[in-house]
């Protein structure tokens, strides 16, 4: 393909999405696989699933071999205008508190702190208690 290639928006490629007339994005590129539909390994329903969008990521996941990117030549019917498709933006997680999962633990710590000083309180009571009787 020359520097003459016809050039696509997103909008306009994402109208061809039937097993009619089904285009897709692959790096850069548009290729027109309406007449590849039916003999594609992965069947119709893979390359469908794919219109509308950049679908380089999807075809490289898959692992195609040469053969297959030595035939996306004869349906390749231009390039993709890159300021039509949207960015990716990269997910991060909202910020959350610490959870801690053993509550059961700090229960018991409150439960020890509580208990433990009201022992020996009762220890110390009953200690001159006891000696104040003998």
């Amino acid at each position: 393909m020359g520097s003459d290639a016809k050039v696509y928006t997103l909008k306009e490629v994402s109208q061809h999405n039937t097993n009619k007339d089904c285009w897709l994005v692959i790096g850069g590129k548009v290729y027109d696989v309406t007449k590849f539909l039916e003999d594609h390994p992965g069947g119709d329903e893979v390359l469908l699933s794919s219109t509308g969008k950049d679908a380089t990521d999807d075809f490289e996941d898959v692992g195609h071999s040469t053969t297959a990117r030595a035939m996306m030549d004869e349906y390749c019917v231009g390039k993709i205008d890159t300021s039509t498709i949207p960015t990716k933006v990269k997910y991060t997680p909202p910020k959350q508190p610490h959870y801690n999962q053993d509550k059961t633990s700090d229960f018991i710590i409150k439960l020890l702190q509580f208990l433990v000083p009201l022992a020996i309180l009762g220890v110390a009571v009953a200690i001159r208690a006891y000696t104040k009787s003998a």
